[in-house]
């Protein structure tokens, strides 16, 4: 017991540190988890998950393959698919019956497997994981439309490729004698049915309750989770991994629903995945022994290499001509197409099924499987991004900053970035704080930035920064709370948050961080552009470093952020260091002119001021007399007028 508790730690521990070091070192995680993995369970022996996890290990895969799915199928908005709605549903209905076709000619012809082997492999490698996909998407930044083939391909995909092995294997079953024929069609046509119906009514049911109100806040995500592993089981129980199907309908049913906690359950089912990835791929390549990996010689190789090179790009490229999907698309689209958890998952449970119907080659399946997830998660994990550079299909790399209230503070702002090579937007829902915006150049969007519709319109992976600067400080908190785990909460910004006033202030789980040092509302910042204040761009050369800027600055003056060389943003507010050589520093504060001109004009009034004072001491009867000729002006008589009368 205590060895499957340390184990499970081991796993567990593993993984996010896998995860942790490829965000650090932007590396695919993918391939970190299999050289984890890998080290796990063949390179030392520390893992052996069939004897050590027993008769679960095989539900436990499945059920954690099951929500992977239904995670990705809450990523699939319709609203996002529009412009590649053709080429998607070209590559689900053509290429993955071309990969299954080809892909089983190649591995009896060139892999040396025997036919059920080599139909059952073809279907399994018709799916391109979303379990790799997904990570490699975060760190490539591609343009939306290539994400979005790439991310509805690897979803849909995944259970029909599961469909097609039950199939193949169903026909096999038929063909050496141990089902009958007649029952074929009707249990493949009832499980179909079955999963695509169980998986909207289950849906529209958990839909139909939470916008009721029968399920109460804290219970959603708990009840989501038990629904789709139930409706999974529950549908497998009719044919065999149908309810892979099941769960991918009820996560692009719900995702296409309007469910107002919809976010935080998607947050939530991703944090979940997050962990079932990374636990799922050591498991799964610990479970490789050496003897699999023996097994594998060149026929293997050149399996492989016909899959990459030749398979999986004549399927594309047939399928999506005349889609509506650019050549460089194509290419793109053809050349990645990792496989992962559900290949492995679904070649093991076949090949352990083939075994016993008596194939004899049936457990070099899972061999065969492996190679080809290791070599295209390292060699799609470390080419996606200079293919897609190469190709022009990569978002721009430089960190952006999203400005959320369009004025005309903001819009300098905006302009000030843009002329720093940093890409900007302004967002606000009136198309007049937009006008000095769009007569500059400066992309907007106008629109509630809020909305479902920016969500699709403004991709935050496009900014690394926000900045809410409208004048309502509830609302530039509420816009820095929801794109907080977007973003990330060190790297939302707001103006005028303050913790000075306790019973009008903000809870510090809300909002952004202040944008300036020395908190400045939105009045105060306006005001200073009236009174003549700009926003400077200075950079730092190595004999005007940091502190003779400092020095140089007029007083107020307000330091808002730097951008190094790279392309990086630093915000002053939050800096941990200081900047150094080639450091563009943006400031807001009074020009050095006005500054001069203000030192001025106090000087010649000192100087009015004191000659006044010394022509008083030396002359104060006529500096009386004056003032007492001033009075009559401003008094209701005549002072003299009335002393005259009274002489009389």
């Amino acid at each position: 017991m205590e060895d499957i508790v340390l184990k499970l730690a081991v796993i567990g521990a593993a993984g996010i540190a896998a995860q942790w070091f490829a965000w650090r070192l932007q590396l695919p995680a993918i391939v970190l988890l299999l050289a984890a993995g890998f080290i796990a369970g063949p390179a030392t022996g520390f893992l052996d998950p069939a004897s050590d996890f027993g008769d679960i290990y095989r539900p436990m895969v499945s059920i954690a393959v099951a929500i992977i799915l239904f995670e990705g199928g809450l990523t699939l908005n319709f609203k996002e698919i529009r412009e590649t709605s053709t080429a998607v549903r070209r590559i689900i209905m053509y290429s993955g019956p071309m990969v299954w076709g080809m892909g089983a000619l190649a591995a009896h012809h060139i892999g040396g497997l025997s036919w059920p082997t080599a139909i059952v492999l073809g279907a399994i490698l018709v799916v391109t994981g979303p379990t790799v996909i997904m990570p490699l998407l975060r760190q490539a930044q591609l343009d939306s439309r290539p994400a979005s083939l790439l991310r509805w391909e690897a979803i849909i995909n995944d259970p029909i490729g599961a469909l097609f092995a039950v199939v193949s294997f169903e026909i096999i079953l038929v063909y050496v004698g141990l089902h009958e024929a007649d029952n074929l069609l009707i249990l493949l046509l009832t499980g179909f049915a079955l999963a695509v119906g169980s998986g909207w009514l289950a849906a529209k049911l958990l839909v139909w309750a939470f916008i009721r109100g029968h399920v109460p806040e804290y219970l959603k995500a708990p009840v989501l989770l038990a629904s789709v592993v139930t409706t999974y089981a529950l549908t497998n129980m009719v044919l065999e991994e149908s309810g892979l199907l099941t769960v991918t309908i009820m996560g692009v049913v719900l995702a296409n629903s309007r469910i107002a906690s919809l976010t935080d359950m998607r947050r939530f089912k991703e944090t979940i995945t997050t962990l079932l990835v990374s636990g799922v791929f050591i498991i799964l390549t610990a479970s490789l022994s050496l003897e699999d990996i023996r097994s594998l010689d060149m026929s293997a190789a050149l399996f492989v290499a016909a899959l990459m090179f030749v398979i999986r790009p004549v399927a594309i490229m047939l399928a999506t001509i005349k889609s509506g999907a650019t050549i460089q698309e194509r290419i793109l689209t053809s050349w990645i197409a990792p496989r992962g958890v559900v290949a492995v998952a679904i070649s093991g449970l076949f090949g352990t099924l083939l075994a016993d119907a008596g194939v004899e080659d049936a457990g070099r399946m899972v061999a065969f499987s492996f190679a080809v997830v290791v070599t295209t998660i390292v060699l799609h994990g470390f080419t996606l991004k200079p293919l897609a550079t190469l190709l022009k299909l990569k978002k721009d790399a430089k960190p952006g900053i999203l400005i959320v209230g369009g004025s005309r503070w903001s819009t300098a702002l905006a302009a000030k970035l843009k002329e720093a090579d940093v890409p900007v937007m302004l967002a606000d829902q009136n198309w007049n704080h937009l006008a000095e915006a769009r007569l500059a150049n400066i992309p907007v969007y106008f629109g509630e930035v809020l909305s479902e519709s920016a969500h699709h319109a403004i991709d935050p992976k496009r900014f690394s920064s926000l900045i809410a600067a409208s004048d309502n400080d509830a609302y530039n908190a509420l816009v820095c709370t929801d794109f907080g785990p977007e973003l990330g909460r060190s790297h939302v910004f707001q103006i005028g948050r303050t913790d000075e006033k306790a019973r009008q202030s903000i809870s510090f789980t809300l909002g952004g961080r202040s944008l300036t040092k020395e908190p400045a509302g939105f009045l105060d910042l306006r005001e200073k552009l009236l009174k003549g204040w700009t926003f400077q761009l200075t950079r730092l050369t190595d004999e005007f470093g940091w502190k003779a800027y400092q020095s140089s600055r007029p007083e107020g003056a307000i330091i808002l952020l730097w951008v190094k060389p790279t392309g990086a943003l630093v915000f002053a507010a939050s800096a941990s260091s200081s900047p150094g050589p080639n450091d563009k520093i943006l400031s807001f504060a009074i020009p050095k002119d006005d500054v001069r001109a203000e030192a001025a004009s106090q000087t010649a009034r000192k100087a009015e001021a004191t000659a006044a004072a010394k022509t008083a001491e030396k002359e104060p009867g006529k500096a009386g007399a004056g003032t007492a000729e001033a009075k009559p002006a401003n008094g209701p008589a005549s002072g003299p007028k009335n002393g005259k009368d009274s002489g009389k």
